[in-house]
């Protein structure tokens, strides 16, 4: 009974190390996480192998006000990660199911359209994460997709065409949104809604796309990060589309809680060998 307990305890650590990782991946705080845990392995072979265990000592205490200070340091990161727990606990979500209306392909065309015309816009796609308290910051508009009442709001001087849209269920759920800006240093140079699309992105899940006034790129922010696409539409077309389809399931990702965890297990357990050629 002993061992079972040992490796379900094992089991347990294992997930949770997973899915921090996991929820860290490609941002500052799992760089530094990375480092924190390269450290660590360091000091517990030094210590054990060389019995090292002044020095293990010192950089104890030393890990330890480390700890403290990766939170205060890396607040937008952590908060979106237990965010994204929090999610979780919303069996009855459905993440990102469009109406049929709004497909990546016609949002791609639209995407185009706007940077052809030179026109600013920003676009948040909600996924696990609500962006609900973003929305009161805009006009509520509630209104199917279309290429048209896009240019509408974010054609120049008209009220709305300052500020994020924000997306749900391949509908326009609110306008003229004040979302939080980046003060990520690499961003200077950067325009505001570049920086206010990075800021969503490292305070949710969301998929944050940005369509410059100035050149006309299309820039997609997620996970704190801003991907930037400058070419002809020919060539943009498809990686803009890949990034939409992963905010866009258009109803095919109606699982249930029970559903998502046992796929996500089966992506974390090792696959047990055929013997024969697979089917």
């Amino acid at each position: 009974m002993g061992y079972v307990s040992a490796i379900l305890q094992i089991f347990i650590i294992y997930l949770a190390i997973y899915a921090i990782l996991k929820g860290a991946r490609g941002s500052r705080f799992g760089q530094a996480l990375m480092g924190v845990g390269i450290l660590t392995t360091i000091l517990a072979l030094s210590t054990y192998l060389f019995n090292f265990y002044v020095l293990a000592f010192i950089i104890k205490y030393i890990l330890f006000y480390l700890a403290f200070s990766t939170v205060i340091i890396f607040q937008p990161e952590i908060r979106r990660m237990l965010s994204a727990v929090g999610a979780l606990g919303n069996f009855d979500k459905v993440r990102s199911r469009s109406d049929g209306k709004l497909t990546p392909e016609s949002f791609t065309e639209t995407l185009i359209m706007l940077s052809a015309a030179r026109m600013g816009a920003l676009f948040a796609f909600e996924r696990g994460i609500s962006l609900r308290g973003y929305e009161e910051t805009g006009v509520k508009t509630d209104a199917a997709f279309s290429s048209e009442l896009v240019t509408s709001i974010f054609t120049p001087p008209l009220p709305l065409h300052d500020g994020g849209v924000v997306l749900r269920g391949g509908r326009i759920s609110s306008a003229h949104c004040i979302f939080p800006v980046s003060n990520n240093p690499d961003l200077i140079r950067s325009g505001m809604r570049h920086r206010a699309a990075v800021g969503l992105s490292e305070e949710t899940d969301a998929l944050v796309v940005v369509v410059s006034e100035e050149r006309g790129t299309i820039s997609i922010a997620h996970n704190g990060r801003l991907y930037r696409y400058d070419g002809p539409s020919d060539q943009i077309k498809a990686p803009v589309t890949r990034w939409v389809r992963k905010a866009i399931s258009n109803g095919k990702d109606d699982r249930s809680f029970l559903q998502t965890a046992s796929g996500w297990m089966a992506k974390i357990l090792p696959k047990p060998q055929k013997n024969g050629a697979d089917l």
